[in-house]
């Protein structure tokens, strides 16, 4: 074995911790990021988040892939705050240029006030 013996041991572990989730475990994001989009259209997000930003809807796996973490951080923040509304609190669309440290700070102090 290389390398020194925390290392080794944290690898132990990990390997470990894999096999205990069974081999399924690497598409649970995917089972996760499909259950979301079913939810989601069930509360009609394309009609009432989508279309009022001119955005396109989501593809099974888009959060599940990391393919464009700026497009994907803003989707989020916008449905973040389409929910927030829809849940009855009044809350500000982020914008693009928004700097994102103070958005999610600004999400989680509103779901906080939950």
């Amino acid at each position: 074995e290389e390398g020194p013996p925390a290392l080794r041991g944290e690898r132990e572990r990990s390997e470990e911790g894999s096999a205990e989730r069974g081999p399924g475990a690497a598409f649970h994001m995917f089972v996760l990021m499909e259950d979301l989009l079913e939810k989601l259209k069930l509360l009609s997000y394309e009609e009432e988040a989508l279309r009022r930003h001119n955005m396109r809807p989501l593809s099974r796996h888009y959060f599940a892939l990391p393919t464009n973490p700026g497009e994907q951080f803003f989707m989020f923040c916008t449905l973040a705050a389409w929910l927030i509304s829809k849940a009855g609190h009044p809350f500000e669309q982020p914008q693009e240029c928004d700097d994102p440290n103070a958005v999610i700070s600004n999400v989680l102090s509103e779901l906080r006030s939950f």
